[in-house]
């Protein structure tokens, strides 16, 4: 298989001179560079191009670690570990640089990745180009996980990260229950997984009749529908830690995904005890969609199309080539979505995950005319 290598790294054919993969990088990394500079650039504060490449690059923070840290940490982890360092001699361009707009590009390159290589893993465990966290019903489980801490105890909201990854695990042992007979198959999972979707997202619904106060719903809803509105570098440490475990991990065990690919006899005759990899690659999939729903709430549709556009644009079916092309990808779809949802009718700002349904929704029903949904 092309890229195979001892390590889980990419060879040298991976990168090959005209390989379809280098396009997918430069364009994903291109892409996600200049939504980016545009999300920096436009808004209430308005700066030209040069004034964000300034703040980007200013020798105040860089050459300044006790400044950088305490930007990059916040001002109580800066003052626990020591390092702390006041700010107010920044200037105003870099100061909103880098402590609201840098992060919220972060945060959507983080939240693209994590959720663009959940569903890849999720498409390849279940051999279904229309699965994803949302239809498997992680994403709902996280979410309703999510909701109940708001619900319940909204004090708690430190506890949003550990929630969604508890949530979408219940969720996805409950798909395994449902699902199992003896053993599981891609297509029993997938309808348990549209099962659990659809019970979690009215139990979300019904969550809303439990808020009583008029902000408790508006930070409800943008959690239903993911929103990148008010994050900072809080919300980058959350999704940064497990991203930087876990989709490694999932590009080293991409040849587990390979074989499975092949079908559960074949996978069974080559000695590879399927159910035990299919649950354990399932858990790393879980906590990165977890990483995502905690910190952006449920954006729809980035695992379905990211994957599939990705799988288009290689061709063949070497999963670790498909996984490190969502990786690049995936940022730059959210990135890009992010910037319409604050510009395009600002100062109204819509939550991100409705311009990814905007363009998901019609992908999908390409999708559904193209493929049989169950297809094995």
């Amino acid at each position: 298989m092309a890229g195979d290598v001892d390590g889980g790294l990419p060879s040298e054919s991976t990168w090959r001179r005209g390989d379809p993969l280098v396009g997918v990088v430069v364009g994903g990394l291109l892409v996600t560079v200049v939504a980016g500079l545009v999300q920096i650039r436009f808004g209430a504060y308005e700066m030209p191009l040069g004034t964000v490449l300034d703040a980007l690059l200013d020798t105040g923070v860089w050459f300044r670690p006790k400044v950088l840290a305490t930007l990059l940490l916040g001002d109580g982890v800066a003052h626990f570990l020591g390092v702390h360092a006041a700010t107010d001699h920044l200037s105003n361009p870099t100061f909103v640089v880098w402590t609201m707009r840098l992060p919220r590009v972060l945060v959507g390159v983080l939240v693209g990745a994590n959720l663009a290589v959940a569903g890849a893993v999720f498409q390849a465990i279940t051999r279904n180009e229309l699965a994803s966290p949302y239809v498997l019903g992680i994403s709902s489980g996280a979410g309703l996980a999510v909701l109940l801490v708001l619900t319940v105890v909204p004090t708690a909201a430190g506890l949003l990260p550990v929630a969604a990854s508890l949530g979408g695990a219940a969720a996805f042992v409950l798909v395994y229950a449902i699902a199992w007979r003896g053993g599981t198959s891609p297509v029993r999972l997938v309808l348990a997984g549209v099962v659990v979707a659809t019970v979690g997202q009215s139990l979300q619904t019904g969550l809303f009749y439990l808020l009583d106060n008029k902000a408790a719903v508006s930070k409800a809803i943008e959690w239903t529908t993911g929103s990148l509105t008010g994050v900072g570098w809080t919300q980058v440490h959350v999704a940064a830690v497990p991203t930087l475990v876990v989709l490694p991990l999932l590009v080293i065990f991409s040849r587990q995904l390979d074989v499975l690919m092949l079908g559960e006899r074949t996978a069974s005759s080559l000695g590879m005890p399927v159910e035990y990899v299919r649950f354990g690659v399932a858990a790393l999939a879980i906590v990165a969609t977890a990483a995502a729903v905690a910190v952006a709430g449920l954006v729809s549709f980035v695992g379905l199309i990211v994957p599939h556009v990705v799988r288009t644009v290689l061709g063949g079916s070497d999963q670790r080539r498909l996984l490190i092309g969502c990786v690049v990808a995936g940022p730059a779809l959210v990135v890009a979505a992010d910037v319409v949802a604050r510009l395009a009718l600002s100062p109204l700002q819509l939550p991100v995950g409705i311009v990814t349904g905007l363009i998901g929704g019609p992908y999908f029903l390409y999708l559904l005319r193209r493929a049989d949904p169950l297809t094995t």
